[in-house]
């Protein structure tokens, strides 16, 4: 399978006019602006890297960009491997995909479930598709709804740079999506996205 790519906005990239810092070691530095954010990190020789663009203001982290990219793809593999079963494929989606599109891609995650496999469903943006983040969850949700109740969620969606990503497998018995993660599908939150990210750097 081929490797997921990741992507984050980093330095000028970065559009917001001003960012809420976290700095290299994980403490919160406060609000700057784009400028000088980039020239703390350049003063530290380090990158503005942007992990959670639709926050208010966007948060941005002082870090090593290989480094902070390395962490991030170790995470979705251990998430992937963390998912107890068969092999773990993987279906893309775009955030407007066609009717026969959806139609054809639900037919093989049917066919993966056949071969007792889970299925990592991803939701790919592409340039100014993620102003419009939230058709990532509709999409997902429809997956979901189409399904049916047989179908359970292993990994909750989660955006990783321009990806959407869940994980999902069928089970034996009937048994409805936990009531947590259909809540965060139909109604995403990204400031406590984002708030939750802060903590989880910082702690």
């Amino acid at each position: 399978m081929a490797k997921q790519k990741l992507y984050w906005r980093t330095d000028f990239s970065i559009r917001a006019p001003s960012l809420r810092v976290i700095d290299s070691e994980g403490k919160l530095v406060g609000v700057l602006t784009k400028d000088e954010a980039i020239k703390k990190a350049h003063e530290a020789e380090l990158t503005l890297i942007e992990i959670a663009p639709n926050a208010v203001p966007p948060v941005a982290k002082i870090a090593d960009y290989g480094k902070f990219k390395y962490a991030e793809e170790k995470k979705l593999a251990k998430q992937s491997k963390g998912v107890k079963g068969g092999e773990v494929k993987e279906i893309r989606f775009s955030p407007f995909i066609g009717e026969n599109d959806f139609q054809t891609r639900i037919k093989r995650i049917k066919e993966f479930f056949a071969d007792k496999n889970k299925v990592r469903v991803v939701v790919v943006f592409k340039g100014p598709q993620m102003r419009v983040k939230n058709t990532g969850y509709l999409v997902i949700k429809r997956v979901l709804d189409v399904l049916g109740d047989s179908v359970i969620t292993d990994m909750p969606p989660k955006f990783l740079g321009k990806h959407l990503i869940t994980v999902i497998s069928q089970t034996t018995k009937v048994k409805k999506v936990k009531e947590q993660d259909v809540s965060e599908v139909s109604e995403p939150d990204e400031s406590n996205h984002a708030k939750n990210q802060i903590k989880k750097i910082i702690n």
